[in-house]
């Protein structure tokens, strides 16, 4: 009995050697968890249950525990690399074909594949909810998820429909000398400027503002203005060739004033420009031409805002990563789309995962069926960018555990002589 009851506490100490042994190895190893033995004693009971007096019949090991508490965060230079801070798992597909044979790793050392995919060290792509749009106010389908493709993504144009100018028109200028007004002649407009919009295509135009001093009309000073695109006019959605810019006493904007909420906004609705030569790109529709915020100062005239919402066609330079998680690619036109949310996974039992290797794991029965959720809510943690997650492993404390395991089967190994020399002694007799 003495003899099987020391092999047990061998195999036992052997056991947490190895567990101690594989935490040091790994404490170098991003997204690693540390593991604990844990243990339980052994009797042999009879039909009357265990005896007061019976002595145990050794130790078994009940368990290797993985320790899923939060390890540092080590910040890097690639925005791929991906740290969780708080609970949760990324989410993991065998390929990025294959998105129904799932895995689940805290390892964010994610890169591009020769397919443009995101995916980890061995090929594993990261899934994401699908955008329903371009933009984050759109929303994520978070029922539905997907690997994330990057190299086919190209920077869209947008078509410009909305333009902002805000000027100070020259209160000493004299009203126009010359008329009727004539874009070719300097004497029938006070000031002019320019701006480049875009049609669906892409392709740049530009869009000239004339200003002309009428001086004052009803009692307001006015101003009216002018339109062209590359030169062509451009009459408001109600006709009229031009609009009229009306200042109060004190220099500030008094019209055009919105008819339904009487609030001075200073817009025009522009009708559509059809492109001239035409290249099949749609009509130029800017809807919302607004001067609010423009005045009439003794300054000389200045422009001090210029905006406008349209686009070139772009070439990927790069992609962003919120702390929600939100997948962004940047293009070299200036703009951005949204291209999914990281998806993240948890569980009631994350001890009871498969361990899988290459630090992953896979669900069972002993955790439970995945959660899923996007980071930032419902107790998911948030997403850092250009940060992985160390292993949790203090050494410090597995070096002491190794003397402990030591000492633990050095003493079993010492109840195995002893028991050897109490039997050779009766044999002896």
């Amino acid at each position: 009995m003495g003899f099987s009851t020391a092999l047990s506490g061998l195999a036992a100490a052997s056991k947490n050697l190895a567990v101690t042994g594989n935490n040091i190895a790994n404490a170098n190893t991003t997204g690693f968890k540390k593991s604990r033995t844990e243990f339980a004693d052994v009797y042999a009971a009879s039909l009357g249950g265990v005896s007061s007096i019976t002595a145990g019949s050794g130790v078994r090991v009940s368990n290797v525990a993985q320790q899923f508490n939060q390890g540092n965060l080590n910040f890097t230079d690639n925005s791929l690399d991906l740290a969780i801070s708080g609970e949760g798992f990324f989410s993991l597909a065998a390929s990025p074909t294959d998105v129904n044979n799932r895995s689940y790793t805290r390892a964010g050392e994610f890169k591009l594949d020769k397919d443009g995919y995101i995916v980890n060290n061995q090929g594993q792509a990261l899934l994401a909810y699908r955008p329903n749009g371009n933009t984050v106010a759109d929303g994520f389908s978070t029922g539905v998820m997907q690997p994330i493709q990057i190299n086919t993504i190209a920077g869209q144009p947008r078509a410009t429909d909305e333009l902002s100018i805000v000027v100070n028109l020259d209160a000493s200028k004299a009203p126009a000398a010359v008329t009727p007004f004539d874009k070719t002649n300097v004497n029938t407009y006070t000031s002019q400027t320019s701006a480049t919009v875009y049609d669906s295509f892409g392709t740049s135009h530009i869009f000239t503002t004339y200003f002309v001093n009428k001086g004052v009309v009803a009692g307001d000073p006015t101003w009216r203005v002018y339109h062209y695109i590359d030169g062509n006019a451009v009459t408001l959605q109600n006709g009229n060739a031009f609009g009229e810019l009306k200042f109060d006493a004190v220099g500030n904007l008094k019209a055009p004033v919105n008819t339904t909420t009487g609030v001075v906004d200073g817009l025009f609705d522009l009708a559509p420009y059809a492109i001239t030569p035409a290249t099949g790109a749609s009509d130029i529709d800017i809807s919302k031409l607004s001067y609010f915020g423009s005045t009439q100062f003794n300054q000389k005239f200045s422009v001090n805002e210029l905006n406008q919402n349209g686009l070139p066609a772009g070439q990927l330079t790069g992609i962003d990563i919120d702390d929600e998680g939100v997948i962004f690619a940047r293009f070299s036109n200036g703009g951005s789309k949204t291209l999914g949310q990281v998806a993240l996974s948890r569980f009631s039992n994350p001890q009871g995962l498969s361990k899988l290797g290459d630090t992953t794991w896979g669900q069972n029965a002993g955790s439970g069926d995945p959660v899923s959720g996007q980071p930032g809510s419902n107790n998911f943690g948030v997403i850092q960018s250009g940060s992985l997650e160390a292993s949790n492993v203090e050494l410090s404390k597995q070096l002491v555990n190794l003397i402990v395991a030591q000492q633990a089967y050095q003493a079993n190994a010492k109840t195995i002589t002893t028991e050897n020399q109490i039997i050779q002694s009766i044999l002896n007799i």
